[in-house]
């Protein structure tokens, strides 16, 4: 599963909204958005969030 359909996923089960996903994980509000929009995070960042969805942070 790619990464943004793994946070849609944990946001839909948990009811967090997508900035506060961001701003906790990431720091960055906009964060989900961008993803949304095509961005592509850095590979640093992409561990972060999985550490975070499995539970490890």
């Amino acid at each position: 599963m790619e990464l943004l359909e793994q946070i849609e996923t944990y946001m839909a089960r948990t009811g967090m909204r997508a900035s506060t996903f961001g701003r906790t994980v990431v720091a960055d509000p906009r964060f989900v958005q961008d993803l949304r929009d095509g961005r592509r995070p850095r590979l640093k960042t992409q561990k972060r969030v999985s550490q975070y969805l499995s539970g490890d942070c």
